[in-house]
């Protein structure tokens, strides 16, 4: 089973390239948890954490529901993402584990 740890020292781009790697899915990271703006891929994970959000490290296993994965992320750092299919056209279901997305 594919899993992976993120920390606040990786980017945005390493977020997104190793969720890719370890999914199938693609996944698209915002600054803030209403999904709003872009996060840039040039920056890491703590500097776009929110001021009260706890940081720290995550390992993520396949058979995560997407729901509660983007739930995680936004407790741990304060930011959004959205799980999306492999070619990025649309959003996944939130009932589908993680490993289900990018199949």
């Amino acid at each position: 089973m594919a899993e992976f740890k993120l920390d606040g020292r990786m980017t945005v781009k390493g977020l997104k390239e190793n969720f890719k790697k370890c999914f199938g899915a693609s996944l698209r990271v915002y600054t803030t948890p209403a999904c709003k703006t872009f996060a840039d891929d040039k920056a890491t994970l703590a500097s776009i954490r929110q001021a009260d959000a706890k940081g720290g490290s995550l390992t993520v296993g396949g058979n995560l529901k997407v729901g509660n994965f983007e739930k995680k992320i936004g407790e741990l750092y304060g930011i959004g993402v959205q799980v999306s299919d492999p070619s990025d056209k649309k959003l996944v279901d939130n009932d589908l584990t993680l490993a289900a997305a990018g199949k």
